[in-house]
């Protein structure tokens, strides 16, 4: 599972002309699934997304995370995170899971976020042509993906 973190001040998604989800200051993850990835793995990103410390403290340093800034998240699931680009020009999403695997996991991640942080978590349309409104706080990108959890 890879998750692409941006600390933002708004986001929104948009489908055909309908907002789907919007927040104001917290964070735009874009999540990509892959066939191998476990709940064990769900659980991990989760927690790290809702405890990472990237938000300003009355230092300015980033000290803070989500939940001491009252923020949001917009989740957006993005399987073009595992595209395979080492041959040719055109990319291959052959370790992207299918909507299958990936749907309910995708479901899960909104649950399981809104049970760390004890609010709605604003989304996308899973496999929808969406249009992606943000502006980056910084800019601070993180990205994570959930093979590196064992390597220390």
């Amino acid at each position: 599972m890879r998750a692409v973190l941006q600390r933002v001040t708004q986001a929104s998604c948009t489908v055909d002309g309908n907002i789907t989800g919007e927040i104001g200051h917290g964070f735009l993850v874009l999540l990509g699934i892959e066939d191998i990835d476990t709940a064990e793995d769900l659980q991990w990103l989760a927690n790290k997304i809702v405890g990472m410390r990237v938000f300003g403290d009355e230092n300015g340093l980033m000290n803070k995370a989500l939940c001491d800034i009252d923020g949001n998240i917009l989740l957006i699931s993005q399987f073009t995170l595992f595209a395979q680009t080492k041959k040719g020009n055109r990319p291959s999403f052959l370790r992207a899971a299918k909507p299958d695997k990936a749907i309910p996991m995708y479901e899960q991640m909104i649950t399981t976020l809104e049970n760390l942080t004890g609010k709605k978590v604003a989304t996308g349309i899973f496999g929808a042509d969406m249009k992606i409104s943000l502006l980056n706080d910084g800019p601070v990108t993180i990205i994570m993906d959930t093979r590196d959890k064992d390597n220390h």
